[in-house]
């Protein structure tokens, strides 16, 4: 399992992480987001104090970090966490 955290403020709708990765995607305001019905999401939490998503996913984790990896901005973080 593991988590991937976008960091809204630092987003800036390039968007290379939805070629990357099919769980990401743009949301109403122009920003990356995850899709809450895509494989493997467990829950996406939006934190508007952070200005922050925060997407729980279960199986491969190359993908989005590879989707990281392509963020100019570094808004990205992928991590791995405990079941």
């Amino acid at each position: 399992m593991f988590e991937i955290e976008i960091d809204r403020t630092a987003c800036d709708g390039i968007f290379a992480c939805l070629t990357r990765d099919s769980r990401f995607v743009e949301d109403d305001a122009g920003l990356a987001t995850i899709d809450v019905d895509a494989e493997g999401v467990v829950e996406v939490v939006r934190d508007d104090e952070r200005n922050s998503v925060v997407a729980t996913v279960e199986g491969d984790i190359e993908d989005a970090t590879l989707a990281a990896r392509a963020c100019p901005p570094d808004a990205i973080t992928v991590r791995e966490v405990d079941a």
